[in-house]
């Protein structure tokens, strides 16, 4: 995913956050546009699954490396290092969610804002 000089700043934002996903080989990312759904709380998530408490703190750490480096920006608020079960960077317009696999499913962000349009990122890119 190229960084285009055309996009919104908070499509700039979260695709740093998907590379910062990609760079510790998170899986299942997806991209949800919430700008056109009445009363989001962002104009992005992005959602992605870990498979340990290791990775998940790899994921959160590069996200929030990437984010800083490109961008310039730390996020706003933090939760879930802790339990390590869902962990969540928000930059206020993109908030970042990341997920052990279990937990993904239980909370099912994706059903839960499903007016949202969802672009799912290949795992390989």
């Amino acid at each position: 995913m190229n960084v285009n000089k055309d996009l919104a700043p908070s499509e700039k934002l979260s695709h740093a956050v998907v590379r910062g996903m990609q760079e510790k080989k998170a899986s299942n990312i997806v991209i949800m546009d919430l700008r056109e759904v009445k009363n989001a709380i962002a104009d992005f998530f992005v959602v992605c699954s870990g498979n340990s408490d290791t990775q998940l703190d790899a994921i959160a750490d590069s996200v929030d490396e990437i984010v800083s480096k490109e961008l310039d920006q730390d996020p706003w608020h933090q939760e879930g290092k802790n339990n390590k079960e869902w962990m969540l960077l928000d930059y206020v317009d993109v908030v970042a969610h990341i997920f052990k696999k279990d937990k993904r499913e239980f909370y099912a962000l994706e059903n839960l804002w499903g007016d949202a349009k969802i672009e799912a990122i290949d795992d390989g890119a």
